[in-house]
């Protein structure tokens, strides 16, 4: 067969049932989510399905009178939808690399930006960074994900975990903070010596600094969501 025909190129990118759960990784940057009831997912990041599914936006008091206002706030960047039925649901995030973490009684903090996809039996929070809601514009807000169950991420490119010990404190790039364990809460501190660097203007004045016991996971890009106000 030649290896340039239409014949071969089906056979070396076609959808495989590998059978590996709910979630199933079709590529690194491809997830299939096996669906027999309900999923939450990041709005906007369906690309195709198969069988009955009916997606719903999460509504605007689904979460109670304070996660409106967060939303208001916050703005597109932490919608979400619901999945509900059977079939097989595929979902992308501008071809960013795709991580399943199945937390066990774990909590885990993810940026806005990066929650691609989670289980119901996953609780789900919207957290403002509201100490720095001053200085920054936009990419202000976490979700705590939190239970038993599976949580797909995204990361532009590999990822990398730093761990965080008592002593040793993690600062990290806003823009590049990707997620962190649930026991973390990040402090922000600006670098006055940064902001003579022109550079990408991506506002690396701001850092977050995580001290404690725990992880964050940092991603070889800056993501322009958050920028400093002039």
């Amino acid at each position: 067969m030649n290896k340039y025909s239409i014949a071969e190129f089906i056979k070396n990118t076609e959808q495989v049932d590998r059978g590996e759960g709910f979630f199933e990784l079709e590529t690194p940057r491809l997830l299939e989510v096996n669906l027999d009831g309900l999923v939450w997912a990041k709005a906007g990041s369906m690309v195709a399905y198969e069988g009955s599914i009916k997606f719903v936006r999460e509504g605007i008091l689904e979460n109670g009178l304070g996660a409106m206002f967060k939303k208001a706030f916050t703005g597109e960047g932490a919608s979400l939808m619901k999945a509900n039925g059977q079939g097989k649901l595929y979902l992308a995030d501008s071809g960013k690399k795709i991580i399943i973490l199945h937390l066990q009684n774990e909590a885990i903090y993810v940026n806005g930006n990066d929650l691609l996809a989670f289980e119901p039996s996953i609780k789900h929070q919207i957290k403002l960074m509201r100490k720095v809601a001053g200085m920054m514009a936009g990419g202000l807000f976490n979700i705590r994900c939190e239970g038993t169950g599976l949580v797909a991420i995204t990361a532009h490119y590999e990822p990398l975990t730093l761990r965080v010990t008592p002593g040793k404190p993690v600062i990290t790039d806003p823009n590049a903070t990707v997620a962190w364990s649930g026991n973390l809460q990040p402090e922000f501190q600006t670098d006055i010596s940064l902001k003579t660097f022109v550079g990408r203007g991506s506002g690396e004045s701001i850092q977050m600094r995580f001290e404690g016991d725990g992880f964050v996971i940092v991603q070889p890009y800056e993501e322009t969501y958050m920028q400093v106000q002039s």
